[in-house]
Order: C-alpha cells, then structure tokens, then sequence
C-alpha cells in the first residue's frame, strides 16, 4: 500500500470525504491516506496527526517525498490536539483504532468540533461503545459499511452532528442501525463467527467449578441477540 494505491479499508474511508473538505486525519500512520486525497484533487487541505514520534517521522517524509507539503501539515500531537483554529477543519476521520480509544479522543477533543460537518471512523473492534458515545453527544449515524479485506472484517462508521436527539435501541448499536437493514454476506459471517465464539466461551464458563451467574446470563443475551438478527 501507498499513496497511490490504498488498502480497500482506506479506499473506503476515503470515498465518504466530501470534495474540497478540509480533512483532520487522526493516526495518519504514514499519511497514505492524506497523500491520496491530495493527489487525487480530493482536498488541498490535510492536517495528519500522530502521537507517536516513530510514525509522525514516516509520515513527514512521505508528506516530503511526494512535495505536497504546503498541502499536508504533520503534526505530533494527541488526539485532536493536532487541530488548529485556523485550520477550519470539517471533517475528521481516524481509522485504524479499537472503538473505545476513538471513543476517548473524540471525548477529550469536543472543543475542536467547531465547524466540524462529517466523523469519518473506521473501529477495529468496539463498535457499540463507539455508536453509544455518538448517540450521547448527538450525532446521527448517515453511512455504515462493512467489509472484509486479507482474513479481518472491518466497519466504517460516518456520523454528522444533529440538533435533534438520537436514539439507537440495543439491537442498532450492536449491529449499526444501518447494517442490520442490509446485511449481506460479510455482516453474516462476522456475526455467525462472534455467535461461535462466545457459545464457546459459554459453554467453558457453565463448567468453571463456581460459574459466573451475571457474566453467562450476559452471554446468553448476547447469543439470543444474534440468533434473533440473523434469523
């Protein structure tokens, strides 16, 4: 993967940025994804941001490389410390991460979400405690995707800012109130797999020689929810 060839998972992410928008990339890794929107005439306007020193190097020479650094600006930075005001950034993607850590930082970075239009988020895992911090701080679910590329299953979540609240019941935020109405065959296996697993670990618990009470009821929930949605 590069600048000019994306994963499927970025290419993805990449396809729900607006034209013209002013993108704050949050874990840009190597800046692939930033590189290829400005390339691509996508945007001329990324802020990359990384935490760790190791990767915000490679992104800084790729930004280098490729000579798109008035169009790029790397940042070492935590979270969404990487914006600026006067970057008048609209749109924000971080990708790559457990659902619970961009959770965290879209929590510590609420004061940047000035003029912030679209959420791009692509969990790794944690899907429903990222749904529930959306619904929490009033942000509508408009797109979700789900897709498989080399052996892992991959959901992206794009979410706009709403003045009316938003209410998602168990079923929407486990499954994505926008993925259980399709579906398909990737949704299926992903949760056929997870059913599999967690009988596994059900069936493992009810032999403990003092099983859990309140965790194997939580998985029989669990497992009932599943069965239920996938029919």
């Amino acid at each position: 993967m590069d600048e000019h060839h994306l994963s499927k998972r970025l290419s993805r992410v990449a396809a729900y940025i607006p034209k013209q928008s002013r993108v704050a990339d949050i874990g840009a890794d190597h800046a692939y994804l930033a590189a290829a929107l400005v390339l691509n005439g996508q945007t001329n306007y990324v802020v990359a941001g990384e935490v760790a020193r190791g990767p915000y190097q490679n992104a800084r020479a790729e930004v280098a490389a490729q000579g798109l650094d008035t169009q790029i600006q790397v940042r070492l930075a935590d979270g969404l410390d990487a914006i600026k005001r006067n970057d008048q950034i609209d749109t924000i993607t971080i990708a790559g991460m457990g659902g619970s850590l961009i959770a965290a930082i879209l929590e510590r970075g609420q004061d940047k979400f000035d003029g912030v239009k679209r959420l791009i988020l692509q969990p790794n895992v944690g899907e429903e405690r990222l749904r529930q911090w959306l619904v929490n701080h009033r942000f509508q679910i408009n797109a979700e995707e789900i897709l498989e590329e080399d052996g892992h299953i991959y959901e992206i979540i794009v979410a706009e800012p709403t003045i009316i609240p938003i209410q998602y019941d168990e079923r929407e935020l486990v499954f994505g109130p926008l993925l259980i109405e399709k579906q398909g065959s990737v949704f299926k296996r992903k949760w056929q797999e997870v059913f599999e697993r967690e009988n596994v670990a059900l069936s493992q618990m009810k032999t403990a020689s003092q099983p859990p009470a309140e965790k194997i009821a939580q998985f029989r929930h669990r497992l009932a929810l599943i069965e239920e949605v996938l029919g």
